[in-house]
């Protein structure tokens, strides 16, 4: 079976985030999928990348260059243990699936630590090998989130811009780059501000994709997907 790891982010079990959560749970299991989920508030994940990721002597305890340090850690086996938890979970994924509110624009802080922390040098990406070449590259990736705004606040020419603008960094900046292929992004409108027929319906609709999503093709990762 195919295996998938849940990057969650939220704080509460009965928000939104959370039933989206537990739908993605239920309906890659039933397909027999191995799910795991890594759900970054109830694991009190540390977000600050620091000297404390790096177990042993310094590379260069003169002065302390993160990205260099976590490569030389990463090669010799001496990154801090939750990092080399997380990134087992990375290494045996098929497909990570993010799950998070839109945080002004973006994923909430917890999240882009997890990134910044677990996706280190030499375990997801090093020049060149990346975008196409990305140490991930067998891998898929998918960011399901929910906005405050309505979809009309996220479109071209509204006053958010077009939703895919926010995607660059998230999926082009992070995924693309190491390696990742990208299936089209699910998004849930304003669930705050709709029916509970509404919600219910969109967690149907997530339920429903996720019945196919083996057999979807990534997105066209170009700056043209996202700015065309």
């Amino acid at each position: 079976g195919r295996k998938v790891l849940i990057v969650y982010a939220h704080q509460e079990p009965k928000s939104f985030n959370g039933s989206l959560k537990r739908v993605a749970v239920e309906e890659l299991s039933k397909q027999g999928c191995s799910v795991t989920v890594s759900d970054l508030y109830a694991m009190q994940f540390e977000p600050r990348a620091t000297k404390n990721d790096i177990v042993g002597c310094l590379h260069n305890s003169e002065e302390f260059n993160y990205g260099m340090e976590t490569l030389e850690a990463y090669k010799r086996g001496g990154l801090s243990s939750d990092l080399i938890e997380e990134q087992k979970k990375v290494q045996e994924a098929d497909l990570m699936i993010f799950q998070f509110p839109l945080y002004w624009f973006s994923m909430p802080a917890i999240m882009k630590g997890w990134m910044d922390r677990v996706l280190v040098q030499g375990f997801a990406h090093e020049f060149p090998n990346c975008y196409d070449s990305g140490l991930l590259k067998n891998k898929l990736a998918l960011f399901s989130f929910t906005t405050g705004g309505s979809k009309e606040m996220y479109a071209k020419g509204s006053i958010n811009g077009d939703i895919r603008y926010l995607l660059w960094p998230m999926q082009h900046g992070i995924m693309h780059f190491c390696g990742v292929k990208v299936l089209a992004p699910h998004i849930c409108f304003a669930p705050e501000y709709v029916s509970e027929e509404k919600r219910k319906d969109m967690l149907i609709a997530w339920a429903q994709r996720l019945k196919t999503l083996w057999k979807e093709e990534p997105i066209n990762c170009s700056p043209e997907w996202y700015f065309k």
